[in-house]
């Protein structure tokens, strides 16, 4: 178990928190003109490094509130936590090794 530090509500166990999945996605562009296969990346298609990973999460059992959270896969050491109106921090992924 690890845990994890709300924007909203402070540090608490990751049992809290529901995975929500890799933050930073795109939704296509218009929606009817975006073709079967790029919508299938959109839906399907997912990072899954070994290292850093910019993960959205739900602090279901507190706030309710959605954030995002940057992850080691490895060691789930977790870099930076921010708010999804907060800009993506920039991490340099050796800093983390």
């Amino acid at each position: 178990m690890f845990r994890i530090s709300c924007p909203f509500c402070g540090e608490r166990d990751e049992n809290e928190f529901v995975f929500g999945g890799q933050a930073h996605i795109a939704r296509p562009q218009p929606a009817e003109q975006v073709a079967d296969r790029e919508w299938a990346e959109y839906l399907f298609y997912r990072d899954n490094p070994k290292g850093l990973h910019f993960e959205r999460w739900q602090h279901r059992y507190g706030c309710r509130q959605w954030f995002n959270v940057v992850r080691h896969t490895v060691s789930h050491e977790i870099a930076a936590v921010y708010r999804m109106d907060e800009a993506r921090p920039d991490i340099d992924p050796e800093e983390m090794v």
